[in-house]
């Protein structure tokens, strides 16, 4: 009597462990089939440089090798107001990941020069301005200019000063092209100091920068804020 109970007891446990299999494969069947993905490539965010001068600003901006962006920069020779309401245009045509506008004060009405910074602002926009113009950003690569003293109009043969005996040259008054030697020596070693000369750079504008800024651009004399574009940009070297 006591077999019997044992064998009846393994039948009921092997029928239940069947009906169990049978469950799990139902269950099984009944879900959906997880299909496997492609990778998919990420696009790299794009900076737009909206830029006043048609060569020099350009020309620098494209020189940068990045690896986890892509600059557009563009320049087609529009100034403070006009330029950052184009800078609009293309940025509601094909929305950029960060704009920024870059335009020089040079003989530009103050006031106009100072709503083109705010414009910038109200629309999240980076101003990469300087005063009086742009080249004032390149000297800053060589030497500690921090006053007012030099007119725009020596910006080209200060440049050349610097960069001729090392083998390149700029034509501010011509094409106004930041070649590839002209920007080599931008961001080479400065023999002086040991340091890069973009950092030097940064470091001196931004510090002009905070000594001279007071809410009022136009009069900020030599000021540029370029170094913040530049920051911006190693980020993603």
């Amino acid at each position: 009597m006591k077999m019997r109970d044992k064998r009846t007891v393994q039948i009921e446990a092997k029928q239940k462990h069947n009906e169990e299999l049978k469950a799990a494969q139902a269950r099984r069947r009944s879900e959906p089939l997880l299909e496997r993905t492609e990778p998919t490539k990420l696009e790299k965010p794009t900076i737009l440089i909206v830029c006043e001068g048609k060569n020099t600003e350009p020309s620098y901006f494209k020189q940068f090798k990045l690896s986890s962006a892509k600059i557009k920069a563009l320049g087609d020779g529009r100034n403070t107001i006009s330029l950052v309401k184009q800078a609009i245009v293309l940025n509601e045509q094909d929305s950029y990941d960060q704009v920024w506008c870059v335009f020089d004060k040079d003989e530009f009405d103050a006031d106009d020069f100072n709503a083109a910074v705010q414009m910038a602002a109200k629309n999240n926009f980076g101003a990469a301005y300087s005063n009086q113009a742009f080249e004032y950003w390149l000297i800053l690569h060589f030497e500690d200019h921090q006053g007012g003293a030099m007119h725009s109009s020596e910006y080209e043969t200060t440049i050349n000063g610097y960069i001729n005996p090392l083998g390149s040259s700029y034509e501010g008054s011509g094409n106004k092209i930041v070649t590839q030697d002209f920007f080599d020596i931008l961001n080479d070693i400065d023999q002086k100091t040991n340091q890069s000369r973009a950092i030097l750079a940064i470091q001196r504008a931004k510090r002009n920068f905070n000594r001279s800024h007071q809410g009022n651009p136009a009069a900020e004399e030599s000021s540029t804020t370029v170094f913040r574009l530049v920051e911006e940009i190693m980020k993603f070297i």
